[in-house]
């Protein structure tokens, strides 16, 4: 996945309001940016780290910039949690997930009243498919989610195991959107509820994967290499 518009590097000066930042320009102006991200950024959001931010030309927008990366501590992370549907889209269209190749719809319903990120459908069956961005990292080269308690994530594990039941697959697949970790695990002291739910899941048949990606200013790019689940 290509950035539409050349990033432009910054410093933070504090982020608000849960979708509201304020951004220190190369030029010295500081500016208000779109914080697509509704999490705690748990570690992502200390004044003084270098950001990028996607200059925006839209005039439906009310701001003029979006923010997009991180730097943390040397790794690049990925700020704008919608970039993870767009990278694992591009990825199953392409048939770059062993196990997940066929014909891809996005935001199908299912469950109450929720959507599936992606349904995949081929001669052998379906399978519903959730994505959950990452970007959580306590311990070097171990990244974890959630960063907040998420009880949508824990009715998303629930309504996958009801379509395992149901005679269908289901993944959830975790992409770790930055780069200094090899492998993931639950944050089961930040959530035990989703901690639980993830365990009946996979006890129910739901199958569970974790992928990384290059992250950099010009975009954000699908390994198709798996990596560990702790």
């Amino acid at each position: 996945m290509r950035f539409q518009t050349e990033l432009v590097s910054g410093v933070l000066i504090r982020r608000y309001k849960r979708f509201l930042a304020d951004v220190l320009l190369p030029d010295g102006r500081e500016v208000v940016v779109h914080c697509p991200n509704p999490g705690s950024m748990l570690g992502m959001a200390e004044a003084g780290m270098r950001v990028w931010v996607e200059p925006n030309s839209d005039p439906r927008k009310k701001l003029d910039y979006g923010w997009r990366l991180v730097e943390v501590g040397g790794a690049t992370v990925v700020v704008d949690t919608g970039i993870a549907n767009r990278v694992v889209g591009e990825a199953l269209r392409a048939g770059l997930i062993e196990g997940l190749q066929g014909e891809v719809r996005a935001e199908v319903p299912y469950g109450a009243n929720s959507r599936a990120d992606f349904l995949v459908e081929s001669a052998a069956g379906r399978i519903w498919v959730e994505v959950k961005s990452v970007t959580l990292s306590r311990a070097p080269g171990l990244a974890e989610f959630p960063d907040t308690k998420t009880a949508r994530g824990a009715k998303h594990l629930g309504e996958l195991a009801a379509r395992v039941a149901a005679g269908d697959g289901a993944v959830l697949l975790y992409l770790v959107g930055r780069d200094d970790c090899d492998r993931m695990t639950v944050a089961g002291d930040i959530d035990p509820a989703y901690a639980a739910a993830a365990d009946a899941a996979r006890a129910a048949g739901v199958a569970f994967r974790v992928y990384g990606v290059e992250v950099g200013p010009q975009g954000v790019e699908f390994v198709p290499a798996p990596l560990a689940l702790m």
